[in-house]
């Protein structure tokens, strides 16, 4: 991994189920559950997930960056005028924070950190 490349991609599902089933079928995806609201997937070219979502989904695509220094790149984006609009969070195998750029795209950075 690489810092500042592109890592991740994250959709959104209403049904993690019907996507676990299409995606398989259709293109082979192997797929792991990380509890009963997100799963992960491989295979696919680039590794990503679903995140359940209830809401109605215009655009379910989070791209998501690497950083190995979170909180340094967290804060380089904030004096490049970047917007945080999740601050960070830890999961299982790491650490993310959302931002807005200034076109108003919503990215992700993640660290294994």
């Amino acid at each position: 991994m690489k810092d500042n490349q592109i890592n991740y991609v994250e959709f959104k599902a209403q049904d993690l189920e019907s996507i676990k089933t299409f995606y398989s079928a259709a293109f082979n995806w192997n797929f792991t559950d990380y509890g009963p609201s997100y799963i992960a997937f491989s295979e696919s070219g680039l590794e990503g997930g679903f995140a359940q979502s209830d809401d109605k989904i215009n655009n379910g695509a989070l791209v998501v960056l690497f950083h190995s220094k979170l909180e340094e790149i967290k804060d380089k984006i904030m004096a490049c005028k970047g917007i945080i609009s999740q601050d960070i969070i830890s999961f299982p195998g790491g650490r993310r924070f959302h931002f807005i750029d200034p076109a108003g795209n919503e990215l992700g950075v993640w660290s294994d950190k």
